[in-house]
């Protein structure tokens, strides 16, 4: 079941439920009317959840709660990202003295936290206004004949892939995931922005001509910096090829050119010969061969002999620190 066929379930649950409420109080005034002892509701039925808009209180808690840190990490729910909390760092903020002081100010719409239980009704505000909701990791192996692999696959941080659960408990344990995204003035800024942008490209025929000339004259500065940059790259190709069977083995031009360097050492050194990878390679070892060296020489018949240097003989060398007696003049 995808997240959107799960929120129109959830309220159609929630219009079943209001239904069901409203008849059960016909009922009861029926009831009341004929004399009759009033209906009791049915054991264990679930709060309903607010179809329509999210209660204010729910919005300041959440709101609040996103202001907090609760090492919140990054899951992927249908291929959205989404920041996923655990329960008990909610519940330590709700019964924080931070909480209080922000409850206490004037007009303050949070509800008040005194312990544990109605910090844990403050937190079902959230899922009953469905700006938060309970998730739970997926199995990969789900819906397959065969079980999980022997050796359990390492977890990437943030790569969770979740699904919302039908039952929304709260336990200290137990992940949810933020659907409230707070204020978009960000993205509404950045949209009217990119339209901003938009609308000057389209407009150029009405631009100032003094303000088009200068445009052309920049694009045509840029366009002649990329020519002359691929130039240099086929005229150093070029000479490459001609000193490689001319001077071998090779001459580079800019040979920094495209390494993965800065923009300034790209052109440091201006030019270089060709090196040959095995030699960089001997460079590269020539600092920790010292103990590997090999001595060649001929034995009295003649043949060859290969004879290890000699080591430092750093082992046998004393450490300890020792005292020194000095004759005084």
């Amino acid at each position: 079941m995808s997240f959107d066929q799960y929120v129109v379930k959830l309220k159609k649950d929630a219009m079943e439920n209001h239904q069901r409420q409203q008849q059960m109080a016909q009922q009861q005034q029926a009831a009341q009317k004929s004399g009759q002892p009033q209906a009791q509701g049915q054991a264990g039925q679930q709060v309903p959840i607010n179809p329509g808009a999210p209660d204010p209180k729910a919005i300041a808690v959440a709101k609040w709660l996103r202001g907090q840190d609760l090492k919140s990490r990054t899951s992927l729910l249908n291929g959205q990202r989404k920041d996923m909390f655990r329960v008990k760092r909610a519940l330590r903020a709700l019964q924080s003295d931070a909480y209080k002081k922000a409850q206490s100010k004037k007009g303050s719409l949070l509800p008040p936290v005194k312990d544990t239980a109605t910090a844990s009704e403050t937190f079902k505000l959230l899922p009953l206004s469905l700006l938060a909701l309970r998730v739970s990791k997926v199995d990969p192996h789900e819906g397959h004949n065969h079980g999980p692999p022997a050796k359990a696959q390492k977890r990437i941080k943030g790569l969770w892939n979740i699904k919302i659960e039908q039952q929304q408990d709260i336990s200290d344990d137990l992940h949810y995931i933020w659907l409230y995204e707070g204020p978009q003035w960000k993205q509404k800024a950045y949209a009217g922005g990119a339209l901003l942008l938009i609308m000057t490209v389209v407009m150029f025929p009405l631009w100032p001509l003094k303000l088009r000339i200068g445009v052309w004259y920049l694009s045509m500065g840029m366009l002649g910096l990329i020519g002359l940059f691929f130039a240099m790259a086929f005229f150093r190709a070029i000479l490459f090829g001609v000193t490689y069977f001319a001077v071998p083995p090779g001459l580079w031009l800019y040979p920094n050119l495209f390494e993965d360097v800065g923009f300034f050492d790209s052109f440091r050194p201006v030019w270089g010969w060709q090196e040959d990878k095995k030699k960089k390679s001997k460079k590269n070892k020539a600092g920790g061969a010292g103990d590997g060296k090999v001595e060649k020489g001929k034995d009295t018949n003649g043949s060859a002999v290969t004879k290890p240097a000699a080591k430092v003989a750093s082992k046998d060398r004393d450490l300890k620190p020792r005292v020194e007696e000095v004759e005084e003049d």
